[in-house]
């Protein structure tokens, strides 16, 4: 096949599976694809096969350790945890929202998120006011305090980001972002209609061609 050809085929099938990525996204998605990697079998009895289980398996690995970093991170700021965070950052970015939409927002359970809210309101980094359109309803805003905690916080977390990937290069990081994002987009929109289903349910919504009979 010519090599234009080949090039324009390329960047074809990318644009069908990636509509908004740039010609940067596509350089990088297909150099990746063009190295010859050998798989790594994983070593140790009990451990995934499958690439999507190892993946998995690193991410999550990965989350935990930046759970475990994020305690010390967050050490002195009047934060706690990465999902008080999570919540006061949210409030910050959606804009007064009302107190599901934040919990939502930021993945959390409505109970734990809750509770979340209420310790970050007797903090003082949180305030809430009557919902004008909906007086059941109450939103959520983050006071001058918060915000002076926010921008500790957020540095702390840069940083701890910085520390845990400055040996990637940046295009290898760009293109994990470019590869995992539709991943997180899809999940982000759909897990609250899987609340209360059991795992079998949701796997043959998710993946209907894999139904059983």
């Amino acid at each position: 096949m010519n090599k234009a050809v080949e090039l324009i085929t390329e960047w074809g099938a990318f644009d069908d599976q990636h509509p908004e990525g740039s010609i940067e996204d596509f350089c990088r998605h297909y150099l990746a694809h063009q190295k010859e990697r050998k798989p790594v079998p994983p070593e140790g009895r009990f451990l995934p096969v499958h690439s999507d289980g190892v993946l998995m398996r690193i991410i999550g690995r990965i989350f935990k350790l930046h759970t475990i970093y994020t305690v010390a991170a967050l050490d002195g700021t009047g934060i706690n945890t990465i999902d008080e965070y999570s919540l006061l950052n949210t409030v910050a970015q959606v804009g007064e929202p009302r107190k599901t939409e934040a919990i939502y927002a930021a993945l959390q359970e409505l109970s734990t998120g809750t509770d979340k809210l209420n310790r970050l309101k007797k903090l003082g980094y949180l305030t809430e006011y009557d919902d004008k359109d909906d007086k059941r309803s109450k939103r959520l805003k983050v006071t001058p305090k918060g915000e002076k905690v926010l921008i500790q916080c957020r540095r702390r977390i840069s940083q701890l980001a910085e520390m845990m990937f400055h040996d990637m290069a940046d295009d290898d990081r760009k293109l994990c972002i470019q590869l995992l994002k539709g991943v997180e987009t899809k999940f982000s929109s759909i897990w609250q209609s899987h609340k209360g289903k059991d795992f079998e349910e949701i796997y043959g919504e998710v993946l209907p061609h894999h139904k059983k009979g």
